[in-house]
């Protein structure tokens, strides 16, 4: 299932579009056979197995609701069962524990999730889960590129990689407790065709709000910068700049070109971008290239190819606009593609 904050309000990176025609998914079944589990957890690129352990009857009951990059999901398990993914998740999971326990095979240690606390996984960081018993939790799945994509936007420059999300995050107050309310009331509201699916702006913004709250609430890599007071407003030939390569984002323009429009010298508008962006004008207008090509790729379904979409954008070598992508996004544009 596939699943911005120190913003300036002139020229800075563009704000990904609200979201208008979001895609809905459901999928909720009940039962007893470890087989149909496995196959309603599992996703094409990362499958799972699920075993029942012991003589102990099991149980579950499992409601899946997919809104575009974001999906959200209401699960409730009965006796020992154990869980093995065959390849890595692309996306980040969050457990938002109602009742009982879990265990999760971590990189370098067990990770145990139970209520009043959440459980944060970020891709490939657990590979097995055993739960203990009876279960419920809500689930919220991201995907990495849409969380990246919000950190990006908050710092205007490129962010990729791993976040290193602290795995824990407390629910009985505070950010955890809003987090649990928020997916809460996304699943609710989306279900049985439910009042949300008339509204996808809320629904955006919703799947903004959890997202959020996980950047500026939850210890990872990048907390202690974001802590930092927001950076001075850019000057004027930076924003000209910026302004001149959306106005002519799929063109081929050099960087005498761009210092021309902000009517400077090229020395004080690569000083202007080290200073005020943390970056280089053209690796700027690189970074905005291929995040407009990246919305291209997720809108276009089966009428476009990733050829049409990277010459469209200024990319006229596939093959490394096929390894920044990958970099950048953490898949290579055709899985993008297919989605």
């Amino acid at each position: 299932m596939s699943v911005d904050s120190r913003m300036h309000t002139g020229g800075s990176l563009p704000r990904p579009p609200a979201t208008q025609n979001v895609s809905f998914g459901e999928t909720a079944h009940s039962g007893t056979d470890p087989d149909l589990l496995s196959e309603l957890l599992s996703t094409p690129p990362s499958p799972i197995k699920v075993t029942a352990e012991g003589d102990m009857p099991v149980s579950f009951r499992c409601s899946f609701v997919s809104a575009g990059e974001v999906a959200v999901a209401d699960c409730a398990y009965e006796g020992t069962l154990l869980i093995k993914r065959k390849a890595p998740s692309i996306g980040m999971i969050v457990f938002l524990p109602v009742e009982g326990n879990v265990c999760f095979d971590g990189r370098r240690e067990e990770i145990y999730s139970a209520p009043a606390g959440g459980t944060i996984l970020e891709a490939g960081r657990s590979m097995g889960a055993r739960i203990l018993g009876r279960r419920r939790h809500f689930g919220l799945f991201v995907d990495q590129a849409k969380i990246t994509s919000h950190l990006t936007h908050m710092f205007e420059r490129t962010i990729s990689g791993d976040l290193d999300f602290h795995p824990h995050i407390d629910l009985t107050a505070g950010p955890g407790l809003v987090l649990q309310q928020i997916v809460s009331n996304l699943h609710s509201g989306l279900s049985n065709n439910g009042p949300l699916q008339r509204s996808p702006l809320a629904v955006g913004s919703l799947c903004d709000a959890a997202v959020y709250l996980l950047l500026e609430s939850c210890r990872h890599r990048y907390s202690d910068e974001l802590a930092l007071p927001a950076p001075t407003p850019a000057p004027r030939h930076v924003k000209w700049a910026i302004d001149f390569m959306q106005e002519h984002i799929a063109e081929p323009i050099s960087l005498n070109d761009i210092a021309a429009a902000a009517k400077v010298s090229v020395r004080t508008l690569q000083q202007g971008f080290r200073q005020f962006r943390n970056t280089t004008p053209m690796a700027y207008l690189q970074e905005i290239r291929i995040l407009a090509a990246h919305r291209d790729l997720l809108d276009a379904g089966m009428r476009l190819t990733v050829a049409d979409i990277a010459m469209r954008w200024g990319f006229t070598h596939l093959g490394r606009f096929a390894a920044e992508y990958k970099r950048r996004f953490g898949q290579l544009p055709s899985q993008t593609l297919k989605r």
